[in-house]
């Protein structure tokens, strides 16, 4: 019964982004949300790209950027599923009026019904052996559908990013469009992108916030290969400690009680790479679980790491 439970709760609580009412278009109580529908790629499939502005947004100052995944949840519990959103625009401008972070704008990605294989990291997925991923890719959801809806994609989704999206806000709005004042965030799958993004363009991305990482890949830990390729890319690839910061962090309920030992696995990576305090930050939230809610209870925490003054 207990496992059974367990397994109904990591269904429901993966399943969140792709239940999102993608037709409506979210409200904010702070600041102005943009929205670009059916934001156009040569390399993923169209999406809808909103775009979060300050209260006193104005022309004549540069802002900071920050790129969000799953732009769905981010706005308006009134929107989603589960009745449940991160508060993006309630925290943002709370910081920001404070003078406690620098002024910034979010770029919110909505997700797609390739979500789990855009997130997905490519290079450690591409380390993995050929029989590795067959059975990776065979693997379905307790709730049964695949848990890759295709083959993975995030390499196609970063070069979107960087290619295509970052220019368009570059050229649209009033932004410091250096890697100094661009950062990326996500929570569990969005985490894994949001780390290999700042691993893949570091002179893109000046930090990247992960929070409740998803670093299992998929909901079973018997014979995964998937954190011990994620470490070694890790060990490879991430960026040169000192010119970037970055933050993780997880709860221990729900799906989130898989990661501590997976979570120390990555620390020991960080300490051996060289990161200190001032460009690394891992946070355990005791008693959190794996929610929009329990996200935008500590979403101060990597809002101040990032852009803290």
């Amino acid at each position: 019964m207990i496992i059974h439970t367990l397994k109904l709760l990591i269904f429901f609580a993966v399943s969140y982004s792709q239940m999102i009412i993608g037709s409506e278009v979210p409200a904010v109580s702070a600041g102005t949300l943009v929205t670009h529908q059916q934001f156009q790629s040569t390399h993923v499939i169209a999406r809808d790209i909103y775009v979060w502005l300050p209260e006193g947004y104005t022309e004549n100052s540069l802002y900071d950027v920050l790129y969000m995944h799953d732009g769905q949840a981010l706005f308006d519990a009134k929107k989603t599923w589960n009745g449940q959103e991160w508060g993006v625009d309630e925290t943002a401008s709370k910081l920001i009026s404070n003078g406690k972070v620098r002024p910034f704008i979010v770029v919110a990605i909505t997700n797609t019904e390739r979500r789990h294989s855009e997130y997905f990291p490519e290079e450690p997925w591409l380390s993995l052996s050929p029989a590795q991923r067959y059975d990776l890719l065979s693997r379905h959801r307790y709730g049964g559908n695949r848990i890759f809806e295709a083959d993975i994609q995030s390499d196609a989704y970063l070069r979107f990013l960087v290619d295509e999206l970052k220019p368009f806000i570059d050229q649209t709005y009033s932004v410091d469009s250096s890697r100094e004042h661009t950062f990326i965030m996500g929570s569990s799958m969005g985490g894994l992108i949001s780390i290999y993004a700042v691993s893949e363009y570091p002179e893109i991305f000046a930090g990247a916030a992960c929070l409740s990482t998803h670093w299992a890949g998929i909901f079973d830990m018997q014979n995964n290969p998937i954190p011990a390729a994620l470490n070694d890319y890790l060990q490879a690839r991430l960026p040169t400690p000192g010119r970037h910061k970055i933050y993780f962090d997880h709860g221990t309920k729900g799906l989130d009680a898989l990661y501590p030992p997976l979570q120390v696995e990555v620390d020991k990576i960080m300490i051996a790479k060289g990161y200190s305090d001032q460009d690394w930050s891992t946070i355990i939230q005791a008693g959190a679980n794996h929610s929009e809610n329990a996200w935008r209870d500590r979403l101060d925490l990597p809002l101040l790491f990032l852009l803290g003054k």
